[in-house]
């Protein structure tokens, strides 16, 4: 059965007639084309799908598109400013090498963003923590607290 949605995605109306069993991350990627938020799991526990809905990290994965009907929602794509320049998170974690194959990072970005504007002064331990719900199999970690520490600081937090 089909539902009408209407809702902001990186500052830009769209809105259309989608299935009701339509899950955001499918939505966004099929439907909007906005291919960095990522497919991963499809559990909610790998977070390469986390974007930002009316301002909090959410697991795209997890919820129906239409329950973001009249959200706003921002993804990867939505960070950057519009002449190009990298969001602050975004330069730390590639002035930091908190990368490697680069499948979790859309994702390990938004979560970042999200928890650096919820505790602006988090020690590592709290990063490591907050970040519990994104896997990397790639780096261990180490870089991606360095980028969460230095965006954070980046972003005037």
């Amino acid at each position: 059965m089909p539902v009408t949605l209407s809702l902001t995605v990186n500052g830009k109306p769209v809105g259309g007639d989608v299935d009701s069993r339509t899950l955001l991350v499918d939505y966004l990627r099929n439907d909007l084309a906005l291919t960095g938020t990522h497919v991963g799991c499809d559990t909610g526990q790998c977070g390469a799908c986390t974007v930002h809905l009316d301002g909090n990290a959410i697991k795209a994965c997890t919820i129906l598109a239409a329950q973001a009907n009249g959200g706003n929602v921002v993804t990867i794509e939505g960070l950057a400013a519009a002449d190009g320049t990298m969001h602050p998170m975004q330069a730390a974690f590639k002035e930091c090498h908190g990368l490697q194959c680069g499948f979790c990072t859309p994702g390990m970005v938004m979560s970042a963003i999200d928890l650096v504007n919820r505790h602006p002064k988090a020690s590592e331990q709290t990063i490591r923590d907050e970040l519990e719900g994104n896997m990397c199999r790639c780096t261990g970690y180490h870089n991606i607290v360095k980028a969460v520490q230095q965006g954070a600081s980046a972003m005037g937090k």
